[in-house]
């Protein structure tokens, strides 16, 4: 059995190429600096609703937006919230165990489960909706990807997940020492039909003996490609 994260489902989508020499022959794409602030945001917005979660009571922001959700204490959530365990499903066709690392879990009146992701960034205006940007549709398959793995096992889940987006201001005249944040809901209705189709592609990928070809958008093969054309 292979172990296979989120994030490298959403790299075989990204590029099979670098796919398969990441899985297959172990040739990683070049590092990035660890995003040190946005782990930051990440923790103390966790501490912040698991202070409502233990009183059973929703958080401040879901009462703000009308929202029927409450965070929920589930026995398994610490377990799913670990970058190396996550929610994790044996998907027995392909013999691959896939797994994913959820920020939060909320729960509504009608006892389903809903998925919360955190994010961060610093831009001018509000963000209060996802773009029609790659980056954005990383953010949209990670949320199907959470709902696939919790409803592979068993649980029932809403379609529509959440990603409390917290938003660095720039407009303030000093930096006095802290750095103020606008923090927004942006509600999202996730389709994961797509997974399944994409894991069998994968597992092809994975079986075979030579590389697929590049997304033509992969700016990692086409750096190499051009060094390559250029005789270097």
């Amino acid at each position: 059995m292979t172990k296979l994260s989120r994030s490298k489902i959403d790299l075989f989508i990204q590029c099979p190429r670098c796919f398969w020499l990441d899985q297959v022959a172990g040739i990683k794409r070049p590092g990035m600096p660890a995003f040190t602030l946005n782990s930051a945001v990440d923790h103390l917005l966790k501490e912040e609703f698991d202070i409502h979660r233990a009183k059973g009571e929703p958080h401040p922001l879901q009462e703000q937006y009308g929202i029927d959700a409450r965070p929920v204490a589930h026995e398994m959530l610490d377990a799913w919230r670990h970058n190396f365990t996550g929610v994790q499903y044996h998907h027995k066709p392909t013999d691959l165990l896939i797994f994913g690392a959820i920020d939060d879990l909320w729960i509504n009146s009608k006892g389903e489960y809903i998925v919360v992701d955190y994010k961060a960034t610093a831009k001018n205006g509000v963000v209060d909706h996802l773009e029609d940007t790659p980056w954005h549709d990383a953010y949209r398959r990670q949320m199907e990807i959470y709902q696939w793995l919790l409803r592979q096992n068993g649980y029932k889940v809403s379609s529509t997940g959440y990603f409390v987006y917290a938003n660095g201001q720039k407009d303030r005249k000093a930096f006095d020492g802290k750095l103020e944040f606008e923090i927004n809901l942006i509600a999202y209705s996730g389709d994961d039909s797509w997974v399944e189709g994409k894991i069998m592609e994968i597992r092809d990928c994975l079986d075979s003996p030579i590389p697929p070809e590049a997304a033509q958008e992969c700016e990692h093969c086409n750096y190499t490609n051009a060094i390559k054309s250029h005789g270097f």
